[in-house]
């Protein structure tokens, strides 16, 4: 069959466009502009076609290099990394990166990234955490790659427990967490309890890797619900700050009962259901002023608490 060029030059349109918005998340990410790119060099033979070249050369805003066979040069750069791994090379160096975010999931389903895509390997990255719970003494690590901002749309890699952490009041345990990526793409999560100095790793080998259309697709995904996790993550970082808030409201009314009279318990048990009927609803500026109005009333209380404890602990003492 015949196929005329401007026919296959609209076909094809969608696919250019789709190059073009790869090229430009590559500058935003580089933070550099195209003004700064001093040759653009062609690979795969489907850029021996004008129009692509055309659009190319227009976006950068210079001529293409194509004097190299676009078939080749991919098997070209492989043998001479593969010179350079050999011992070799001396004068050329080519750096390795991460594709994707590397990260753990943290209260409520939310991914916190410790090495961010585009990290040059070898690296290590780490982080503190602590306990959600009183007297908590597992702490499940689940390790997760991706660019979203819900666990639940990233790739799980794998999971490990830290066991036998000393019971205590939760938020008091600090919980070091480390990334370690070394140059063959092995990851190591390592985690440890600083005050007991109880430790546990996990190794993931690279057999996690993904091809490169579904990391394209991975990122692509991200780009389009952008906004959709970004009110996602909101609504659950004030949902876990609410409850992290109720957790502490409940224990002030039992550890302060003598010092508070019936009206101040009666409002504050009020404000405490107010905020727990909003953090079941769907509404994160709702929990936020609720927190607000809870913080507010009780923020006199706590200080004349404070106050007390403080009087009661020094009875007896001298200074």
């Amino acid at each position: 069959m015949s196929i005329l060029r401007t026919e296959f030059e609209s076909l094809i349109e969608p696919l250019i466009l789709r190059t073009l918005d790869c090229c430009k998340n590559v500058l935003k990410d580089a933070k550099i502009n195209a003004d700064n790119i001093s040759q653009v060099v062609m690979v795969g033979g489907s850029t021996r076609i004008p129009m692509v070249k055309q659009r190319v050369a227009d976006f950068f805003g210079k001529p293409v290099f194509d004097e190299v066979n676009p078939d080749e040069i991919v098997a070209l750069g492989a043998a001479i990394q593969a010179d350079v791994l050999a011992g070799n090379q001396q004068d050329i160096l080519l750096l390795d990166i991460t594709p994707l975010s590397l990260g753990i999931e943290t209260v409520g389903g939310l991914m916190d990234a410790i090495i961010p895509r585009n990290t040059k390997i070898p690296t290590k990255a780490g982080r503190q955490y602590t306990t959600s719970v009183d007297g908590q003494k597992n702490l499940k690590i689940s390790v997760y790659q991706g660019e979203r901002d819900l666990v639940e749309h990233n790739r799980k890699l794998g999971e490990f427990i830290l066991r036998d952490i000393p019971p205590m009041p939760a938020g008091l345990p600090k919980i070091d967490i480390q990334f370690i990526l070394n140059a063959d793409g092995i990851l190591t999560v390592r985690a440890r309890e600083l005050r007991s100095n109880l430790e546990t790793q996990v190794e993931i080998r690279p057999t996690y890797g993904i091809t490169e259309e579904e990391m394209a697709l991975m990122l692509i995904d991200s780009i389009q619900n952008a906004q959709t996790d970004i009110a996602a993550r909101g609504l659950l970082e004030a949902r876990n700050e609410a409850n992290n808030i109720l957790l502490s409201g409940d224990k002030f009314l039992k550890q302060n009962a003598a010092i508070l009279s019936a009206e101040e318990a009666a409002e504050t048990r009020n404000l405490l259901e107010i905020l727990r009927k909003k953090v079941s609803e769907h509404d994160k500026d709702a929990i936020l002023s609720a927190m607000e109005d809870l913080n507010i009333y009780t923020a006199p209380l706590a200080h004349r608490a404070l106050d007390h404890n403080i009087q009661e602990a020094m009875k007896g003492q001298k200074i």
